[in-house]
């Protein structure tokens, strides 16, 4: 606290006091040479709950005025403290998670509804360890686990011949040593039982007994309940003990405790015997010098290869391991992360100016038709580079195309037309783009929904073993598992073909047959191999839905980078007209068409097939929906094929999510080019004719009547530019 002390002056208001008094009144403790202060409720003790609460939400609006305190952090240890405080106005409300407080013995009935209402309030969330951030990361958007760290140098003083504690004296033999709360979490019956077994041991313990009666303490000469003793006063206690312990129960208290004392014995020197708790093992348990014992006969062996080690064979790892974990890393990052929380408070949306509109009275160079990303690139592109004047049009009364993003009437960022992932292994793509925005890290994940499962896809390691409860344990468990299943097939040609192949026909109609028929309104026999080749099987039990080496999500949406690409003075816009209203004008020698290219040709030699969505979106009065931003529903009994949380992509933080459900269809806008052979002759015929209009460039999905990711329309654009300026002696198709 301290250091936050450094730019910000610090009161703790601390859990109340009753006293005899008739008054409810205020202790200030100053902390020396900080600014920080201790504030000390005290109440009389015969008040009720109603009573403590009003008393309290006076006592602590009384402290803020007479300080001058205006839009303060509100930092919150405990939920407890939300009852008095919901209603300040705070600049920034901070849930400093460090235990899960509601298992623990004597745990206030009300405290697991005021932590809900604690959650639905905080701007950030920090939990003390991994497991403790895994129970609770759906139920906050900007959640973030900070396990303890360690004051190296404090407790490496144990390590320099520090005169052990007096209270040492009297123990004789090995030492075995633990400090913290002895309440429910300690497991008595293991200390009692590891006293008998090894009487010439001394069990030391530092700390005060909460909760617990003097009689359910073990009696043993050789265990020793020392009391409560200074943070200062711990390195003398460690210097006198020969092994470190952590006898904790494995119970409800413990299930998510990420002990704040593991890497302080190590920082000290001494190897830590500890019972399975979960952080403790996943942290830990593979260093040298931490032994982990679940019964009795386990912990004295375990104490016993603790005595025998020597410290150049087990220390260097530890120190290796300590050296990431200081406090001034972690006091980094929770200020880090509260700057933001405080600037988003305080700020309000920044839109990058609009792009001009309208239509210009001179003639342009170029016409472009569509203003995704094939004809936004292109404008740019001639634009900036090649000194053209381009009018962009679109139908839509956006720029973006599909990949057009928008607050709703929330203030949540969504995407209109589904999502969309930005990944790519193309870093010429990605520099271009960052002149237009900055990135979010974004690595995306999806779920299917197989009856009460959600498992990852695509199918993995992890897949298998949910859904069939195996313990597949590496990627030749999994092959061998795959291989059993499959049925091979001696010519591939449907993408049914290729599923089948691989995993075999019931995994096959579990992820694959349902979802295609709803996806395209045709079974996966009809379709092409390429539909189901695009989703692999993994052996191994990576869950990211693309491997690519870049993945991330435009920091301010797609629109606001669309909006930075197209502000250039010899780009104008026409949004919401139809290309079709202003083909007759003859507005420029030259035509990029984006759209469908059997349109432009007024369906000529028939209509080619495209697959079309609907989606239905939804504002829920909650900070999470789902685990992922995706989860999959292959069921045909479902009527929609997915469920997109945008807040899982924009990493936006906002006390209610938006979702959307999204419905293929044969009618609407076209989507996705249907891979059958009999359409890709059409489109043959349309390419050819094509051919004999020189004047007229068809870029992208929809103009080349193929499936492209963001990235590869994006390339497309840049190679058609490249092709599109070189010399005439080069390429015949050139700009006038």
């Amino acid at each position: 606290m301290s250091r936050f002390g450094r730019d910000r002056q610090v009161f703790i208001f601390e859990e109340y006091i009753p006293t005899d008094h008739h008054l409810a009144y205020l202790e200030y403790h100053p902390f020396d040479g900080t600014d920080i202060v201790s504030i000390r409720p005290r109440i009389p003790h015969w008040w009720d709950e109603a009573q403590r609460e009003a008393g309290l939400t006076h006592l602590l609006r009384t402290m803020l005025r007479l300080n001058e305190i205006m839009r303060p952090v509100l930092w919150f240890y405990s939920p407890m403290m939300f009852g008095f405080a919901r209603d300040v106005e705070a600049s920034a409300v901070v849930y400093d998670c460090m235990d899960e407080l509601a298992n623990f013995r004597f745990a206030p009935p009300r405290l697991r509804d005021l932590e809900a209402q604690l959650l639905e309030r905080a701007d950030v969330v920090f939990t003390g360890g991994q497991s403790l951030y895994a129970a609770k990361r759906q139920l906050h958007d900007n959640i973030h686990s900070l396990p303890s760290s360690v004051d190296v140098a404090h407790f490496a003083s144990a390590r320099g011949g520090m005169p052990p504690s007096s209270d040492l004296a009297t123990p004789s033999g090995p030492k075995i040593g633990f400090y913290g709360v002895i309440d429910e979490r300690i497991d008595l019956s293991l200390l009692d039982d590891v006293a008998a077994q090894r009487p010439e041991w001394s069990l030391v313990l530092v700390g005060p007994v909460a909760k617990l009666r003097p009689e359910e303490l073990p009696q043993r000469p050789n265990l020793h309940f020392i009391g409560q003793r200074s943070y200062g006063e711990l390195p003398g206690y460690l210097s006198g003990w020969d092994v470190a312990m952590m006898p904790f129960a494995i119970n409800d208290a413990t299930r998510f405790i990420s002990p704040t004392k593991t890497p302080e014995y190590l920082a000290a020197g001494k190897p830590v015997v500890s019972t399975p708790v979960v952080d403790v093992v996943a942290s830990y348990g593979d260093l040298p010098g931490v032994f982990i014992a679940a019964t009795a006969a386990e912990f004295i062996l375990a104490c016993e290869n603790a005595l025998a080690l020597k410290a150049q064979d087990w220390l260097p790892a530890v120190d290796e391991k300590l050296a990431g974990m200081s406090w001034d890393q972690t006091f980094a990052r929770m200020s880090d992360l509260l700057d933001k929380v405080i600037t988003n408070n305080s700020q309000p949306i920044l839109r990058p100016p609009a792009v001009h509109t309208g239509r210009r009275a001179d003639a342009y160079d170029v016409v472009i038709v569509g203003a995704g990303f094939a004809g936004s690139v292109l404008a740019e592109r001639l634009a900036s580079d090649g000194g053209k004047r381009v009018l962009l049009c679109d139908r839509r009364p956006h720029i973006g195309g599909n990949a057009y993003d928008h607050h709703d009437a929330a203030g949540i960022l969504v995407h209109k037309y589904g999502p969309h992932i930005f990944h790519t292994n193309s870093g010429d793509i990605v520099d271009y783009l960052s002149r237009f925005t900055d990135w979010r890290p974004y690595e995306h994940r999806v779920l299917a929904a197989v009856e009460d499962k959600r498992v990852p896809m695509p199918i993995n390691r992890t897949t298998l073993n949910l859904l069939y409860g195996l313990d597949l344990k590496d990627s030749s468990a999994a092959e061998e598992f795959l291989r059993s299943r499959a049925e091979p097939i001696a010519e591939l040609r449907t993408s049914r073909d290729v599923v089948i192949n691989q995993i075999g026909s019931e995994l096959y109609r579990i992820f694959f047959e349902g979802y295609t028929r709803k996806q395209w309104g045709l079974d996966p026999s009809q379709l092409d191999k390429a539909v189901t080749a695009r989703v692999p099987t993994r052996l191994c039990t990576d869950d990211r839905y693309f491997l690519d080496s870049f993945q991330a999500m435009p920091l301010n949406g797609y629109t606001a980078m669309f909006e930075n690409m197209l502000d250039h003075d010899r780009i104008d816009l026409e949004l919401g007209v139809d290309f079709a209203d202003i083909r007759g004008e003859n507005l420029a020698p030259r035509i990029i068409y984006t759209g469908p290219i059997d349109e432009y040709f007024g369906h000529r030699f028939g209509a080619l097939p495209y697959r079309s969505l609907a989606f239905k979106h939804e504002t829920l009065d909650q900070r999470r929906f789902q685990p992922v931003a995706v989860v999959n529903f292959p069921d045909e009994g479902v009527p929609y094929t997915r469920i997109t949380e945008y807040k899982h992509l924009t990493g936006q933080v906002h006390r209610q999510t938006s979702i959307s459900y999204e419905f293929p269809q044969e009618q609407g806008d076209p989507y996705y080019p249907i891979p059958r052979p009999e359409n890709a002759v059409l489109y043959k015929r349309y390419a050819a004719l094509a051919d004999e209009h020189p004047g007229v460039s068809f870029v992208g999905r929809l103009g080349t009547y193929r499936y492209y990711n963001m990235d590869q329309v994006v390339g497309q654009a840049l190679a058609h530019y490249r092709r599109m300026t070189q010399p005439a002696s080069a390429r015949a198709e050139v700009l006038s």
